[in-house]
């Protein structure tokens, strides 16, 4: 972490960043056709292997909070599942209004809260699972305080389910000019500057605010969780992508990368 800048540097950029990218993400086919999806019975925009996940912990009725929700579709997604949506933490207003949305065509009512993570108000409850997916744990600046906001979250015996992408594939650039040899680290803790406008479709949007995204191996984000009284339960690699479309240069390899990961922990 650079010297001169604070989490609550950190966290307030990339706010902004995210702030300054919701309208790409609300506007157009995919924006219509999600909400058309919301409105139908079942809605569901999780994959097999994180259904499967949730499937298998048997949560049937129990309450859950996802950190990071962005518009909320994950979070709407389990209802087809029996678990209770009850609260979505973002820090982006904008995104949770999105949610709303999407919310009121599913018939469903989660709290949405935008909030720093590092920063929470004191009402938000405990919960029996909490859940993280794709794309959260790269703009946190400090891992382990992350994860004792996450178990605070938690009832004992509650569970995390992180579904995310590998930390081995982050130091590949799929847009480079050698897109199968490392461009950075695995184990560079600099603030790596984002300054693209954050969108899913691979598309090339023009500069946005500045936001700052963190590698953390896998090693790290272990024992975070496990200093925050997380136990572990699983951890499984994957070899198929659950990034931006770019990245599935990297799938189908003989010489195949991990790309995601899916990892259980279980709340003290």
């Amino acid at each position: 972490m650079a010297k001169s800048q604070t989490i609550g540097d950190f966290t307030a950029a990339n706010r902004a960043a995210w702030e300054a990218s919701a309208h790409l993400h609300e506007t157009g086919a995919a924006w219509e056709e999600l909400l058309a999806q919301a409105a139908r019975p079942g809605f569901s925009v999780l994959d097999q292997e994180l259904t499967a996940t949730l499937q298998g912990l048997k949560l049937e009725g129990k309450s859950a909070v996802q950190i990071c929700c962005n518009n909320a579709r994950e979070l709407l997604s389990l209802a087809a599942l029996g678990i209770r949506p009850a609260l979505g933490i973002d820090q982006s207003a904008a995104f949770l209004r999105q949610g709303e949305k999407l919310a009121a065509a599913a018939g469903l009512s989660p709290r949405l809260v935008a909030a720093d993570i590092y920063d929470l108000p004191p009402d938000l409850g405990r919960f029996d699972l909490a859940l993280i997916t794709i794309g959260a744990l790269g703009w946190m600046p400090d891992l382990p305080e992350f994860f004792r906001k996450v178990a605070e979250l938690l009832q004992p015996g509650g569970r995390l389910v992180i579904y995310e992408t590998h930390p081995i594939l982050e130091i590949f650039d799929p847009a480079g000019d050698t897109p199968f040899e490392p461009s950075l680290g695995y184990f560079d803790k600099r603030p790596l500057e984002v300054t693209d406008m954050i969108a899913y479709d691979g598309g090339d949007h023009g500069v946005g605010e500045t936001g700052y995204w963190f590698i953390h191996t896998l090693g790290d984000i272990v024992t975070a969780s496990i200093a925050a009284g997380l136990d572990l339960l699983r951890l499984e690699e994957f070899p198929h992508s659950i990034r931006e479309p770019e990245y599935d240069i990297y799938a189908g390899r003989e010489a195949q990368l991990p790309m995601s990961y899916c990892m259980v922990s279980r709340k003290r």
